[in-house]
Parts: C-alpha cells; sequence; structure tokens
C-alpha cells in the first residue's frame, strides 16, 4: 500500500525598507539621497565623531506617521529610539539608531486585490532606523561609501500569514504603490531606495508551531521575490522530506542560478544587545500633531472606485491605479470622452509601452489632445491604426492630432459611395477569388478586406468596409 504523500504549510513574512525623501538625514543635516560621489554626505554627526549628538527629522517622522494613519495602525504618541549594536564597518559609530519593543506604529494592514479577490495582509509594526553605508567588495578588498548612512528608514513588517510567493511579490506592490501615492518614498527596487528582506518557513501539515525561518535579503526585484521564494520553499519541503533539519539562517538569492546560498546564521534580538538611546529622549508626539497628518485618497480606496464608477474588474482597476499621476490623468481624459472603457485599452496598451520605452512616468500628451484622439475614433474620421500611428507622433512632438491628421492626409474613408467603388475594383481585379469564396473558403474575406486597405493606404473605415464588401459578395 503506498504511503500518503506528506503535505507541508508555508508561512511567509515581509520586511519592507523604504528610504524617506526627505531632505537630511534622520538625525544629521547632510543631504539624503542617492549622490553620485564617494562619501561627500559625511556630517560629523553621520560618522559618529566624539562630541556630537543626533537631533531628530521631523519631516521624516511626519512621512512615518503619514504611513501609519494609512494602514490604519494602531499610531503610539510614546516610543522609544535604542541602539542595535552592529559590529560591521557600513555604520561607523558601531550601532545603528532604530526602535525596538516600543516602536512607534504596531499592527493594520495591507490591502490590493489579486485574481479579482480583496487580499489583505496584516502587518506587526512600522518602525524609524536610519540606514547603514554601502559596502563595495573589489577582490580582496571593501570599500565603505557612508552616503547613505543616517539617511531615514521606515521599516514595514508584516505577520507570518502569506503562502503563495506570488501573493508576497503583489503585497510588496501594494505598499510601494501606498508610499508613492504618500509621496513618501520613490519605491525603486534596483537603486535600494526600497528593499524586501523574505522570511520563509515550511512546516509539515498539523504543526502548528512555525517552522525554522529563513531569511532572504535584499532582493532588488519583484519577480525576484517569487523566484527566490518558490526556490526556497522547494528547498525546505526537499530537506523534511529527507528528515533533514531545518536551521535559522540568512540566505542570498543569485538570480542567474536561480537558487539561494547560506550567507551566515540568523542573529536573534539578543544578539544585537538593543537598549534605548541614551542620547534621544522619548519620542511624545501631541493629539494635534496626529490631527494634522492629512492622507490623500489611497490606492486601495481608488482602485473600489474605479471598478464603482467606471464598471472595471478590480485587477483592471488596480492597474490603472498603480500611479497616482497616471490614474489622475486617466480621470481628466474621461471627463472629456465618456468611454473608460476604450480608455483602458489605450492605458494597458500604447501608453504602458511609451512609458516603458522612453523610461518616462507619466503621458506627456496634454489632456484635451489625448481625449481629441479618442473623439475622432469614436466619430468614424480615424481608424485605430491610424490613431497609433498618430498617438506616437504626439509623444514626440508637440502637435495636436489635427496637425498630424492634416500634415500626413490621414482623414479616414466613410463614404459608401467611395468605399463601394473601391471594393467593387479589388473584386473585379480578382475573379478566381471571389469565385473561391462563394464555394465556401470564407477566410478569403480577409485577403479583401486586405487588398482594399491597400488600396485606400489604411484609410477605409473598417466597419464600414466591411458591411459594404459582404453586400457585394451576396450579389456576385
Amino acid at each position: 500500500m503506498q504511503a500518503k504523500e506528506q503535505n507541508f504549510l508555508v508561512s511567509i513574512g515581509l520586511e519592507i525598507h523604504a528610504q524617506l525623501k526627505t531632505q537630511s538625514k534622520l538625525f544629521s543635516p547632510d543631504r539624503a539621497g542617492f549622490n553620485p560621489g564617494e562619501n561627500q554626505e559625511i556630517h560629523p554627526v553621520s560618522l559618529a565623531l566624539p562630541g556630537t549628538l543626533p537631533v531628530l527629522n521631523e519631516e521624516a517622522l511626519k512621512m512615518a506617521f503619514k504611513t501609519g494613519k494609512a494602514v490604519q495602525g494602531c499610531l503610539k504618541k510614546k516610543s522609544v529610539f535604542s541602539r542595535k549594536n552592529y559590529f560591521y564597518p557600513d555604520l561607523p559609530k558601531g550601532y545603528q539608531i532604530s526602535q525596538y519593543d516600543k516602536p512607534f506604529c504596531e499592527g493594520g494592514f495591507i490591502q490590493f486585490f489579486h485574481k479579482n479577490q480583496e487580499i489583505s495582509i496584516a502587518l506587526e509594526r512600522i518602525h524609524i532606523e536610519e540606514d547603514a553605508g554601502r559596502s563595495l567588495h573589489k577582490g580582496n578588498f571593501s570599500l565603505i561609501n557612508y552616503n547613505r548612512a543616517g539617511t531615514p528608514l521606515l521599516e514595514i513588517v508584516t505577520k507570518p500569514v502569506i503562502s503563495d510567493p506570488y501573493v508576497a511579490s503583489q503585497c510588496v506592490k501594494a505598499i510601494r504603490r501606498l508610499l508613492r501615492y504618500l509621496e513618501v518614498c520613490d519605491g525603486n527596487l534596483e537603486e535600494g531606495s526600497m528593499r524586501c528582506d523574505c522570511n520563509i518557513s515550511v512546516r509539515p501539515e498539523g504543526q502548528k508551531q512555525l517552522g525554522a525561518k529563513v531569511e532572504l535579503k535584499n532582493i532588488n526585484s519583484f519577480r525576484f521575490i517569487e523566484k527566490a521564494l518558490f526556490y526556497e520553499k522547494a528547498r525546505q519541503i526537499e530537506c523534511l522530506k529527507l528528515g533533514q533539519a531545518l536551521t535559522q539562517e540568512t540566505r542570498l538569492y543569485d538570480s542567474t542560478k536561480n537558487q539561494t546560498k547560506s550567507m551566515r546564521s540568523k542573529e536573534s534580538a539578543r544578539d544585537y544587545r538593543y537598549f534605548p538611546d541614551p542620547d534621544l529622549p522619548e519620542l511624545d508626539v501631541s493629539e494635534n500633531f496626529l490631527n494634522q497628518l492629512d492622507l490623500p485618497e489611497l490606492p486601495f480606496d481608488k482602485t473600489q472606485r474605479f471598478v464603482k464608477e467606471y464598471k472595471f474588474t478590480p485587477d483592471l482597476a488596480q492597474i490603472l491605479v498603480e500611479d497616482f499621476k497616471q490614474a489622475d490623468y486617466f480621470e481628466q481624459v474621461v471627463l472629456q470622452t465618456k468611454n473608460p472603457q476604450a480608455l483602458s485599452l489605450w492605458f494597458r496598451g500604447e501608453i504602458q509601452a511609451h512609458l516603458k520605452e522612453k523610461n518616462q512616468r507619466v503621458c506627456p500628451i496634454p489632456v484635451k489632445d489625448f481625449a481629441r484622439l479618442l473623439n475622432l475614433i469614436d466619430e468614424g474620421d480615424i481608424s485605430n491604426t491610424m490613431a497609433k500611428d498618430i498617438f506616437s507622433e504626439m509623444w514626440n512632438q508637440a502637435k495636436s492630432p489635427d496637425q498630424i491628421i492634416k500634415e500626413k492626409n490621414l482623414k479616414q474613408i466613410s463614404s459608401d459611395s467611395k468605399l463601394k467603388a473601391f471594393a467593387q475594383d479589388v473584386l473585379n481585379q480578382n475573379p478566381k477569388q471571389v469565385q473561391d469564396y462563394k464555394q465556401g473558403r470564407s477566410k478569403l474575406f480577409g485577403f479583401f478586406i486586405g487588398q482594399v486597405m491597400k488600396k485606400t493606404k489604411g484609410q477605409a473605415n473598417p466597419q464600414k468596409l466591411s458591411h459594404i464588401l459582404k453586400q457585394l459578395l451576396e450579389d456576385c
């Protein structure tokens, strides 16, 4: 008798590190952000020179609390900064200022849609901390660039409630979407302004206690998040099937080999010897401070509104609201066209393709000109094929669609008499194909359409042409 296949449960938790878009660092006045020079933003406080004292950046505090409010977390009026002892050269003072047992925000959740179903991922906490410098390893040497050291970070920690690597990737996208709407982080994974650590554990079905936690460090793309988690899930299950014990450790993902490899044993909080920073008093914010935290329409709320107002599926609505500037552009065009379904096709097709090709964030075409282009299609003056050519011209040149149509003589032929004349000419020139069509080769209809389009240089109205051709063929 064959033994029953053992099933396994997967638990995934995420730790998102997001650099806040402040002008200066978390505790010092030197500039935050990506400076192309090496070690140019290194104020004495950042380097922890003797006699220096940290001063909290108020703008970073506002951004942090806005994020906590947006996820409906429990915002603490009192929280504590601690020293996380960190003996590694990318932080010159030998410790990182972070929040440990008393963060400013506990709980909350991230909401998004996946396969048109609403997903809500519970958060453990959000806390504020400073970033480390950047290590550059070259051969037998390691170089340190301290420009990033001290940059304000938000660490957003989910509960280990995710079981699907794809959902984990979508959750990271939802967090980035939210941070961009709040304008607190640009969410650029490639540059490192947003980084993701994934914690994954596997246990046999029926076991309540979570398995050994493996941390996958600093994965810099959504696709790699999925691939790394799928690989690690399979690796851990295989180990358990072979009776091998899993250990708590940190592993790195090699995207070229699509595999993870051990980096070091995973530290516990005890290893960092946290204690309250004696140079920073307890953080105490007022009720007035909390009340002044204004929020925009958040991406999940906007998605729900798009579903209700424009009759989109949740997944389509979520694509359209991915960038708040593009979502605003969409709604401005809709007001002048009244055709959201057609517009959504342009956003998913031509607009996305051009944005990717040009490495741009927002469509540069003025709202009135893009609306005019769509209205010309609806009025039958131009075809969709013509519109795509006109659209590309509009993207690259500051011209209206009417200017381009006039310059290129792209007006659509919609006159019944003109279309009938072109169609009859094609049928007269192809008697054998007409006879074959009459004998059942219905696919030849496309041939006739193509020949007329060739004669009219693509300017024939396709709907009217199709109707006229059918009538002419029936009368043959």
